[in-house]
């Protein structure tokens, strides 16, 4: 059968399945967002009124996590940084991907020197169960927005995948179907300040229960005043008190499914005025409205999978380019407080460097041209023998 005569469009169907597969192998159990150390689960009901409780002067408002309770948090380290080298965190979404904040990296000038801990809950002491994996390429929103904070999402690619194990585990990025907005049982976690102005990261992982709060409340008069974007979240407490601080920025804003036992990664830790203040909740960045951006470029590499039906290359062919619609909300008025480790300011240059800004992986587009023509060779060759 002559090339022309071929339908190209089974063809890159069978690709997409073949990357689909490819992308399960190397899940952890093809799930995602469960735990497996009973012991370290929170009480569902735990600081019901821990707003009101001025005594706890921890994540803001928080408490120690212990090992296991979150396994799929990490921490992004820089050795440059004082102490515990702590940057950001972020949330494992594949055994190779990490999501995390586009600030995270705006005084970043060598991303070869920044690398993660995965598996950890004390940093001076991570345990035989964690892992440290180099970075292989950073891709930050390509509307990114320092000034105003919008489009403040960033992805790491590990330079190998990390094992799963009971301490590492994935966690589950929501698309269009799940009702956020109902979820009842969220909880931030983070290594950043315990206090506000602690001016030093927690070495042990803290942990908080928050309350989702509309959007439209925390855009209201005497909170952010229209200052939060539409892709953004809003969580924590009227009362303030408890909060994430500087250094938990990239971390998780995690909700427990209504109906099953797994957890989604709802929001990323991206900004707020002050830290546990009334009417200041913390401000995330929502991981279902950068669903199909994620799962865009995990599946320009063989790995990846963050859906409890591990739906990899669900979007690959129906849209090229599913996120050509966001466009940059210009505030110049808003000064927000981003929540990176504040002593990195003074230790590392403003610029990105080598940290890729979202321009399109030449080397994986070609071998994926690459990958195509060797399928229509070999259809090619079977057709005339």
């Amino acid at each position: 059968m002559p090339l022309a005569d071929m339908n190209w469009l089974s063809l890159l169907v069978l690709l997409t399945v073949t990357g689909l597969a490819q992308s399960i192998q190397y899940t952890c159990r093809g799930t995602c967002g469960l735990r497996a150390v009973p012991s370290a689960y929170p009480p569902t009901n735990s600081y019901d009124n821990v707003a009101y409780d001025p005594s706890m002067t921890r994540v803001v408002g928080g408490t120690d996590a212990k090992p296991g309770a979150w396994p799929w948090m990490v921490s992004i380290q820089h050795p440059w940084i004082p102490r515990l080298k702590h940057l950001c965190g972020g949330s494992l979404i594949s055994t190779q991907w990490v999501l995390t904040a586009a600030h995270c990296f705006d005084k970043v000038t060598e991303i070869s020197k920044v690398y993660v801990v995965v598996g950890a809950t004390q940093l001076t002491k991570p345990g035989h169960g964690a892992e440290v994996r180099h970075v292989k390429q950073v891709l930050l929103h390509q509307y990114y927005n320092h000034d105003d904070m919008s489009y403040d999402i960033a992805l790491m690619e590990l330079d190998h995948p990390v094992k799963c194990s009971p301490y590492i585990q994935l966690v589950c990025v929501p698309d269009t179907r799940l009702r956020v907005s109902e979820l009842q049982n969220c909880w931030v976690a983070g290594w950043g300040e315990t206090a506000p102005r602690a001016q030093r990261s927690s070495d042990r992982l803290q942990e908080a229960k928050v309350q989702l709060i509309d959007l439209q409340v925390c855009n209201s008069s005497g909170w952010y005043t229209g200052k939060v974007h539409t892709h953004n979240v809003c969580a924590g407490y009227t009362q303030g008190a408890i909060d994430t601080c500087q250094g938990d920025s990239g971390g998780p804003l995690m909700c427990q499914d209504n109906n099953a036992a797994h957890w989604w990664v709802i929001g990323i830790t991206s900004w707020g005025y002050g830290c546990a203040r009334a009417r200041r909740p913390g401000i995330y960045i929502s991981t279902q409205y950068f669903h199909d951006w994620i799962q865009f470029h995990m599946n320009l590499s063989p790995d990846g999978s963050s859906s409890p039906t591990s739906r990899a290359c669900s979007h690959f062919l129906i849209t090229s380019h599913p996120w050509s619609h966001y466009l940059p909300t210009p505030q110049t008025s808003l000064k927000p407080w981003p929540r990176p480790t504040p002593s990195l300011k003074s230790i590392l240059l403003p610029t990105l460097g080598k940290v890729n800004s979202c321009s399109f992986p030449i080397k994986i587009l070609m071998e994926f041209f690459t990958r195509v023509k060797e399928l229509l060779q070999q259809t090619f060759d079977q057709n005339t023998s």
